[in-house]
């Protein structure tokens, strides 16, 4: 129990619910059978049509074309965001490593 006027530390609390709930998803823009997809950063659980944090490029399958924030892409996954394997391989595509910072 904390005691009254006793400081509480919110760092590791936040790290833990950052790491826990973020991912870098693609999300799928574009007609039927013209997919192109945006890289995203947003909550696990959250639906593919939802609200996203930050867009963080884009990827078109039909060309294996890509465009990504690499300095974004790197700050998210230092503060625990899971990129999913699609997008992990995208990553490894754009040379850009994938262990947290």
């Amino acid at each position: 129990m904390i005691k009254k006027g006793a400081k509480f530390d919110f760092a590791p609390f936040l790290f833990y619910y950052l790491s826990q709930m973020l991912a870098i998803k693609l999300k799928s823009v574009g007609k039927k059978h013209q997919r192109s997809f945006r890289v995203v950063v947003q909550e696990k659980r959250s639906k593919l049509r939802g609200e996203f944090m930050e867009d963080l490029g884009w990827y078109n399958p039909h060309n294996n074309g890509f465009e990504i924030k690499n300095d974004r892409v790197v700050y998210w996954l230092g503060v625990g965001a899971e990129p999913t394997k699609t997008v992990g391989e995208i990553l490894k595509k754009a040379k850009i490593a994938l262990q947290r910072i």
